[in-house]
């Protein structure tokens, strides 16, 4: 069965920098789009960056220039480098993907989560 497991969460100071990995597993042929999520406390969840298949990238305006995505096919994995993080970056990060598994089935998954928290 195809599953997403979110690594590299913490607790960091303002300013500091952590990586997010996600890792599918499975009977995996192809993915396609992966991204991350986040939702704060009290906050509904919101999108942060998406690649696709061929690497072109997305960001959301409030993590530009300070969030990285980049993608690992070989290991069916996704990274999320976050730098000069802000209190206000302090959430639930989740890992999506579009996974086309050996029965040929098109899956949106989702993984547990793993917590960011910036602060002093």
């Amino acid at each position: 069965q195809v599953q997403l497991v979110e690594s590299g969460g913490g607790l960091v100071q303002p300013g500091g920098s952590l990586r997010l990995s996600c890792a599918a597993s499975g009977r995996i042929v192809s993915i396609n789009g992966m991204g991350w999520y986040r939702q704060a406390p009290g906050k509904q969840r919101e999108y942060v960056a998406a690649i696709t298949s061929g690497g072109s990238t997305n960001y959301a305006d409030s993590v530009k220039g300070r969030f990285t995505i980049s993608r690992n096919d070989a290991k069916n994995t996704v990274y999320l480098q976050m730098n000069s993080l802000k209190p206000e970056d302090t959430a639930v990060y989740y890992c999506y993907a579009d996974i086309l598994n050996s029965d040929y089935i098109l899956l949106g998954s989702w993984g547990q989560g793993t917590q960011v928290t910036v602060s002093s």
